[in-house]
């Protein structure tokens, strides 16, 4: 069987309440429940410029945001998983994620942004909204880098876990920037996941640190995805950018080949917004 693409309408509602992705740029998603809209590490400066993103690592922006910011709609939560990358918070999204009420990243992020809560792993904030009963985010463990670097070179990164009441098939996860490692078995342990967001790519900067890998490939999806068994798999962080380093077509090859991933994966069109 063919993998999911954007066409397909998942049947099985959560909680009675319809959720749609809006993919817009690398990590960025535009997550609604119901009413209720999250966006996720806002990244909408347009293509074409160079960034640093710390200890010598360069690398170009090549691809536009789907909606840049006078497309998008009121938005009720920030999603940050770490600020000190601009592939996953830039110029422009910074400037957009400031104008947002309630934002939630790391305890780094909080101290150097005003207005920031700041989550430790496994730390839960109770969201208090009337479009979602119950709403609750935990910040999940994050390896933003190959396993001999120490955690100081790329900084502190977190994941995230969306509860609320009703929820009859599971938690929605997103990886938040990390490799495979010990900490998604953890998550695998806590929570029953049916929407698994993970952040793919195989991030390298082969000039300072060979082949070392700051984000998944598609064999550490595969294990992540098998380890975790969330009925729906959902590949974002993989194109737009010059370290990433597994192409698409190769993500998509490799995941068509795995009985488990071949089967639950949904593949977001930029742009587009699409059910699940």
């Amino acid at each position: 069987m063919a993998a999911a693409t954007t066409f397909i309408r998942w049947q099985g509602v959560h909680s009675g309440m319809d959720i749609h992705i809006t993919h817009i740029d690398t990590a960025c998603i535009l997550l609604e429940i119901g009413s209720f809209r999250i966006l996720t590490d806002p990244t909408l400066d347009k293509g074409g410029h160079l960034y640093y993103h710390g200890f010598g690592a360069l690398s170009r922006k090549t691809g536009d945001p789907a909606l840049p910011e006078p497309g998008l709609p009121f938005i009720d939560l920030v999603l940050l998983s770490h600020h000190q990358h601009k592939d996953n918070f830039d110029k422009q999204g910074k400037a957009f994620t400031g104008k947002v009420d309630k934002v939630l990243s790391t305890k780094n992020a909080a101290h150097d942004l005003p207005g920031v809560i700041g989550l430790d792993n496994w730390e839960t904030y109770a969201v208090d909204t009337p479009k979602i009963k119950g709403l609750r985010i935990t910040a999940t463990p994050a390896q933003h880098r190959p396993w001999w670097l120490p955690e100081f070179i790329s900084g502190t990164v977190i994941g995230f876990v969306i509860e609320y009441e009703g929820q009859e098939n599971g938690v929605i996860y997103i990886s938040g920037d990390t490799v495979y490692f010990r900490g998604i078995n953890e998550v695998a342990k806590r929570f029953k996941v049916d929407v698994g967001i993970f952040h793919v790519g195989a991030v390298q900067f082969r000039y300072l640190t060979g082949l070392g890998k700051y984000t998944m490939d598609s064999k550490d999806l595969i294990k992540s995805a098998n380890i975790i068994n969330p009925k729906k798999i959902i590949p974002i962080h993989h194109k737009g950018w010059s370290h990433f380093k597994e192409r698409e077509q190769q993500l998509k090859s490799a995941l068509s080949s795995n009985a488990l991933t071949c089967e639950r994966t949904i593949y977001l069109r930029s742009g587009n917004r699409t059910y699940i």
